[in-house]
């Protein structure tokens, strides 16, 4: 029997089971991005689900940016949590960001600016469709300045960009 694959926007649908609040381990694949946050083992972390994390990627206006640490920071000040897996979070965004291409490819717009989201540290993203060069086109046309920092590519000065208040 053969299975059908599931599709981008199939993938970004909410999950039984979250949000989940849970203490941080060591252990946690996380751990450490949720350590540099300021978050300490012991402490409340919330798993959400991809609908919150699509929900404040909509919010981004053009001229704007935000970074997975601020939507991590975001998420957990909504549910009262020292912090939010930065783990399942990046894989939320870079799902979101297949499912806009995907529909896109079918006449649907779906409303995500996705491009105007950012690694930690301002950092591109190569995991979203075209990986990082597509990623710097699209910031480019909206006005972004990106420069190459080593291997990767960063938006200059993206601090100065950052949508407050979302």
């Amino acid at each position: 029997m053969t299975s059908k694959r599931k599709t981008w926007q199939e993938k970004l649908a909410d999950k039984d089971g979250l949000p989940k609040v849970l203490k941080l381990e060591t252990q946690f694949p996380c751990y450490n991005a949720l350590h540099k946050m300021g978050v300490e083992a012991g402490e409340d972390v919330v798993l959400v689900n991809p609908s919150e994390i699509v929900a404040y990627m909509k919010k981004v206006p053009c001229g704007k940016l935000v970074t997975i640490v601020e939507i991590c920071k975001h998420i957990a000040k909504q549910h009262h949590v020292q912090g939010c897996c930065s783990l399942t979070t990046g894989i939320f965004i870079m799902t979101a960001a297949n499912a806009v291409e995907e529909a896109r490819n079918e006449g649907v717009d779906m409303g995500i600016p996705y491009w105007r989201t950012l690694k930690s540290d301002g950092y591109l993203n190569e995991k979203f469709p075209g990986g990082d060069q597509a990623h710097k086109s699209l910031l480019e046309q909206e006005g972004f300045n990106v420069v190459a920092a080593g291997q990767r590519w960063r938006v200059e000065n993206f601090q100065a960009y950052l949508a407050d208040g979302l």
